[in-house]
């Protein structure tokens, strides 16, 4: 039976994907208070924890992209998914830093092949006007898994103990490949995609390039919108890591909340970043409906959440009151999510590239957030959040700078040649 809007969907189930990723990364950070009493850690030693991570996260942000460019899309999610549900599980036999250490190490390693798979995906079933809704609806279920950790794994380990929620949180990116295992195909091979569908998803990709080999790494790292996507990423990503890792400790330090506290209520900032999400691709696609340029209505978008977040970040430490700090903290996460920097790479390049380029500026993020990790264990044991949080209110006017000078009109799809095939394809 064929479907309408069969790409939504793919998006879904996209978005169910990183928030399966979400869910399991951030099940440490929402169970760290109980673990930090049991193992005696200090706040730098959970930050050299998640520095482990980053590390190998970001050079495998870097590989995945080109792993994905290689395997393709529906192969690349099967492994990775299956990678990193498993290593989530072992966590279960952590025990001192270094056994957590090599944990995360290992997570790291196989997460970063959702986004870069993901980011391929839209580009795989949707048109232009409709990737940063897509790639929107997909990047919030980051927030969403984000969001369910709190409630999901603050109750399991309430009733079976910590381990217990690495090792559910795990297991359920099984159920989830079973889905994509039936459900994803490419589009024009795809039984349950209408002959208009179809149409519509193909017309728009015939002034791409029609060959699917990777383009030349070379050529790629010659190119200023590379390097824009890349030093964007390197800018936002590490914002990124600071709300996700260390949110549920800051409501613990500056707050008072306990594990049960966390549960009802940091689940708030991750739902506001999952409409953030959803609101950086919709409202380009309301004013693109309205008549404005692709360009100008993105550019737009990230302009006012910019804006926005210089106010929310510089006020959030100075608030006192629990309830106050958590609509600060949320109107942060959504603008931070409704930034849209993950689709920037589907805007300019084309099929044969984003997975590359996606990958590269993930790998700059992700050695970035590794950095910052290391100083905000520190930063927050001598100082507290504060300075932390105005240094993320200067990155993003830059992130922006960087968007108009180097990345330039957003839109037009650059042309970037294939690869040469390999030789038992020319004979």
């Amino acid at each position: 039976m064929k479907l309408k809007g069969f790409r939504w969907y793919i998006a879904f189930l996209l978005c169910l994907a990183s928030a399966l990723n979400y869910l399991d990364r951030q099940t440490l950070s929402v169970l760290i208070g109980t673990i930090k009493e049991e193992l005696h850690l200090n706040s730098a030693s959970y930050g050299a924890i998640n520095a482990w991570f980053l590390a190998s996260y970001g050079v495998m942000y870097a590989v995945s992209g080109r792993i994905v460019d290689f395997i393709g899309t529906r192969r690349g999610f099967m492994v990775f998914v299956t990678g990193w549900s498993v290593t989530n599980m072992l966590h279960i036999f952590a025990g001192t830093v270094g056994q957590f250490s090599f944990f995360r190490f290992m997570l790291g390693v196989f997460e970063p092949g959702s986004f870069t798979g993901g980011v391929r995906a839209v580009s795989e079933w949707f048109p232009m006007r409709d990737r940063a809704l897509a790639i929107g609806i997909f990047n919030a279920g980051t927030a969403l898994g984000s969001m369910a950790a709190a409630p999901v794994v603050s109750i399991i380990a309430v009733q079976w103990g910590w381990r217990a929620g690495f090792l559910v949180t795990g297991a359920l990116g099984f159920v989830w490949l079973a889905a994509w295992a039936v459900l994803y195909k490419l589009p024009k091979d795809h039984p349950r995609l209408s002959d208009e569908e179809r149409e519509l998803i193909l017309a728009s990709q015939r002034d791409e390039v029609s060959n699917e080999r990777p383009a030349p790494l070379s050529q790629l790292l010659r190119m200023r919108e590379t390097w824009g996507c890349i030093l964007v990423r390197g800018l936002t990503d590490p914002i990124s890591y600071f709300l996700l890792f260390w949110i549920p400790l800051y409501f613990q330090k500056r707050h008072g909340f306990d594990l049960k506290q966390i549960g009802m209520f940091v689940w708030i900032p991750f739902a506001m970043a999952a409409l953030g999400n959803v609101f950086s691709g919709a409202m380009p696609r309301y004013l693109i409906s309205r008549g404005w340029e692709l360009d100008t209505a993105r550019k737009t978008t990230m302009g006012l959440m910019t804006c926005l977040l210089l106010v929310f970040s510089l006020a959030a430490p100075q608030i006192g009151h629990p309830a106050l700090a958590l609509a600060l903290v949320g109107g942060m996460t959504f603008c931070h999510g409704g930034w849209g920097n993950m689709t920037l790479p589907a805007e300019v390049f084309p099929r044969n590239s984003i997975g590359t380029v996606t990958g590269l500026g993930g790998a700059l993020g992700s050695w970035m957030g590794a950095l910052s990790q290391l100083c905000i264990g520190g930063v927050v044991d001598a100082f507290g959040f504060t300075p932390i949080f105005i240094g993320c209110a200067g990155l993003y006017p830059l992130a922006l700078l960087v968007v108009f000078l180097l990345i330039g009109k957003l839109g037009v799809v650059r042309k970037v040649g294939a690869c040469p095939a390999p030789l038992a394809e020319r004979v």
